[in-house]
């Protein structure tokens, strides 16, 4: 060992101090920089599911087709659809209910209404995905940015209407399997809904917990899109214009 030191090398751990103490002059600018293009590059791969998404080349064509004038028409396209195209089959099933019960133009539930019944149930779930998405939704139907997030904070004390709070009493206790009496009925009668808009609650409170049951299983994750959507009135809003897809 003294005839190394003579020759004037150095141990391992000497060489070490060496380079680092050159080097640590410049340590906090690189280090910066590279610490943020690592979180940027992890932000890019992280997956929106537990589920591998298939390539649009290996999906059949309705799919694809639909996919595209999804995003199209909202200037990207929600990972759900990605999600579920992981089965086709169950993709067709899916969006198929979806637009029935979703686009159903007779009743008296507007669309607004649909958003909320979705919301409040998708809160219930814990289902972070339904929850910004649909409450996105909802602030472009309603134009009321400010009631959505009291309505995701405690609908209950929320400035919702009775006939709203009434109508999402009986979507959560649907969506709980409660014993459904007739007192149920007497209660959104008061309202002014009649045993056709019930079944039409019904619906879309127990399509939202099934939903949210897969979103939750999946770990899916929503769009960055949907957390700005409908809350300004600037003229990129139009895109923002969830229109239900027609299967």
């Amino acid at each position: 060992m003294p005839v190394f030191r003579s020759l004037g090398v150095l141990r391992p751990v000497s060489l070490l101090c060496l380079v680092t103490n050159r080097f640590w002059k410049k340590l906090p600018v690189v280090t910066l920089n590279l610490r943020l293009y690592e979180t940027q590059q992890e932000e890019k791969s992280k997956p929106i599911s537990r589920y591998p998404i298939p390539y649009k080349k290996d999906l059949p064509f309705d799919i694809v087709e639909l996919m595209e004038e999804i995003e199209n028409k909202r200037g990207f396209l929600p990972n759900i659809f990605k999600m579920l195209s992981y089965r086709p089959l169950e993709f067709r099933a899916f969006f198929a209910y979806y637009n029935i019960i979703f686009n159903k133009e007779t009743g008296q539930l507007s669309k607004a209404d649909k958003e909320l019944i979705i919301v409040v149930i998708s809160l219930a779930s814990r289902c972070p995905y339904s929850v910004v998405v649909h409450s996105a939704q909802y602030r472009v139907y309603s134009k009321n940015p400010v009631l959505s997030d009291q309505v995701c904070v405690n609908w209950r004390k929320s400035d919702l209407p009775a006939r709203e709070k009434a109508m999402l009493e009986f979507a959560l206790a649907i969506s709980r399997a409660d014993d459904i009496t007739d007192d149920h009925f007497r209660k959104l009668e008061v309202h002014g809904f009649n045993r056709e808009d019930a079944w039409d609650i019904a619906t879309i409170s127990a399509f939202s917990a099934m939903s949210n049951c897969l979103a939750n299983f999946v770990s899916l994750v929503p769009n960055k899109e949907f957390y700005l959507m409908g809350r300004t009135s600037d003229v990129k809003d139009i895109k923002s214009d969830p229109a239900a897809p027609k299967v």
